[in-house]
C-alpha cells in the first residue's frame, strides 16, 4: 500500500480531499524510488484511487509490470465538503468552530458542504478494500491511493478504533506492506 507522491502546494498543508492536483517534481521522484523498490515484486495487480496524484503513482509503478491497473473512485482520499482546496491555516482561522466540534466528535462529525463523516469514510474504504482482498486472495497486490485511506486500512488490520486514524503518520510517497492470512493480519511495514 503507498501513498502518492508529493503534490502541488504541499508546503502549505492543503485539504485536497477529492480535488484534483498534480505530483511535483519530487513527488515522481519519491514514486519512482518506490517502483524501483517493487520492481521484482511478483504484483498480480495494481489498484489507485482515480484522482491524478495516486493515478500518476500507480503508473510509474506499473512501468515494471505487466498487470493490470485498476482506478477506482470508491479509493479516493475523504471528501471534505466547504474545506476542499484551502489550507489548514486557513480552515483554523475561518472555521475555530467547527474544527472544535470535529475534535469532539472526531469519527461522526461532518464538515459543512457536503462532507463526509470519518465514519462514513471509512466504510467506503473498508467495503472496497474488502472486495479488492477477496479478488486478488494469494496474490501480491499494490494499492497506491491517499493518507487517509491508508491509515483506515491500517486501523482495521492493526485493530485500532477509526477513532485512532491520525495517530500515524503517512508520508508522500511511503509504503506499507500488510499480509493477510486466513486467520490472521501481519502489519510488516507502516511508513517505510
Amino acid at each position: 500500500m503507498i501513498r502518492h507522491g508529493q503534490i502541488d502546494g504541499y508546503q502549505d498543508f492543503p485539504v485536497y480531499g477529492h480535488t484534483d492536483v498534480d505530483l511535483t517534481e519530487v513527488g515522481n521522484m519519491q514514486i519512482k524510488q518506490i517502483s524501483e523498490r517493487l520492481r521484482l515484486v511478483d504484483l498480480k495487480a495494481i489498484y489507485s484511487s482515480d484522482l491524478k496524484r495516486s493515478k500518476t503513482s500507480a503508473s510509474l509503478i506499473a512501468r515494471y509490470h505487466d498487470v493490470p491497473v485498476f482506478s477506482l473512485r470508491e479509493l479516493r482520499e475523504m471528501y471534505f465538503g466547504d474545506w476542499e482546496g484551502m489550507t489548514l491555516n486557513d480552515i483554523q482561522n475561518r472555521f475555530p468552530e467547527e474544527l472544535k466540534k470535529r475534535q469532539a466528535d472526531l469519527v461522526n462529525y461532518r464538515i459543512p458542504g457536503g462532507a463526509e463523516s470519518i465514519g462514513l469514510f471509512s466504510n467506503r474504504i473498508t467495503d472496497c478494500f474488502e472486495h479488492i482482498l477477496s479478488d486478488n486472495s494469494g496474490n501480491d497486490i499494490a494499492i497506491v491511493a491517499h493518507g487517509g485511506v491508508n491509515r483506515i486500512i491500517l486501523c482495521k488490520a492493526l485493530g485500532l478504533d477509526i477513532a485512532n486514524i491520525f495517530n500515524m503518520h503517512q508520508d508522500y510517497g511511503c509504503l506499507n506492506i500488510i499480509d493477510y492470512f486466513p486467520d490472521s493480519i501481519l502489519v510488516r511495514l507502516i511508513n517505510g
